[in-house]
Parts: C-alpha cells; sequence; structure tokens
C-alpha cells in the first residue's frame, strides 16, 4: 500500500477512525497538523504518518462538527428551506422603481 502525502485541505481517515483534516504540514520539524471532525486539534510526526494506514475520504457534508450543536439547534429548518429561484435580491427593487 502506497503511503499518502498529507495535502492541507485534504480530509483523511486512518486505521478506520474518526476522519480528519490536514491543516498545516511543517517540513522542517517534520509534523503535521491535523482537525478532527468535533474541532480537536492533533499534531503527528511525520514518520508516525507514514506508518498510519491513511485512506483519502470525502470532505463531511454537515459542517457543525467542530460547532459542538445538534441538527435541531442550527436556528433554521433545513428541509423547508426556499429553492434559490425563489430568493429575491435588493437589486430587484432596483427595476421596480423606475
Amino acid at each position: 500500500m502506497a503511503v499518502l502525502f498529507p495535502i492541507v485541505g485534504s480530509w483523511y481517515q486512518a486505521n478506520l477512525g474518526d476522519i480528519f483534516e490536514v491543516v498545516a504540514v511543517d517540513e522542517g520539524d517534520m509534523t503535521i497538523d491535523i482537525q478532527y471532525f468535533d474541532g480537536a486539534i492533533e499534531e503527528i510526526e511525520l514518520e508516525n504518518w507514514q506508518t498510519m494506514m491513511i485512506r483519502e475520504v470525502e470532505q463531511p457534508e454537515d459542517w457543525s462538527g467542530s460547532m459542538d450543536i445538534e441538527r435541531a439547534d442550527y436556528g433554521v429548518d433545513l428541509e423547508d428551506a426556499a429553492p434559490i429561484d425563489e430568493w429575491s435580491s435588493a437589486l430587484d427593487l432596483l427595476d421596480q422603481a423606475e
């Protein structure tokens, strides 16, 4: 199995555990800073990264992971959101003023 080089902004999963995003790579110190979906940050030695079973995964669709809130607490009902074509713009009012 080939070792994946960590790319800042990419999401990975190690040893079938939690998914995380690479947020920094320090080539001088040979360390990788990762942030788990729940917001926890960890520093991994490049040497350890190379021994882990890492696979690249898709970025999570749910952006609330690190915010420690439940879906019901978003403040909006996501299922009842208006379609984009029903949204209006302040610029639409300019046409009506003429």
